[in-house]
């Protein structure tokens, strides 16, 4: 357990910013895990809703800071990719 104030304070700061930030995290995960769901089981025109949520939701924590915006950027791009190939095959 922390013994100086500073300490203690950074703990309870933690605890507010962990609150905060899961509840930009933990919907964009959603989404995602969603999407490729959809994608896997074919269908393809449910995906891309959820896609789209899922880059409104990335956005919104990449503009937060609380996900990287380059890691945004990667998880919505490779997300797109794995539709992209799911309409090709069908």
């Amino acid at each position: 357990m922390a013994n100086t104030q500073s300490a203690k304070k950074r703990i309870r700061q933690t605890k507010k910013r962990t609150v905060r930030n899961r509840q930009y995290r933990a919907p964009a995960r959603t989404y995602i895990k969603k999407t490729r769901q959809l994608i896997a089981e074919g269908k393809l025109d449910e995906a891309e809703a959820a896609a789209n949520l899922a880059y409104a939701t990335l956005d919104k924590a990449a503009r937060r800071r609380i996900v990287h915006p380059r890691n945004a950027a990667r998880r919505k791009g490779r997300l797109m990719a794995a539709l992209v190939a799911a309409r090709q095959v069908a």
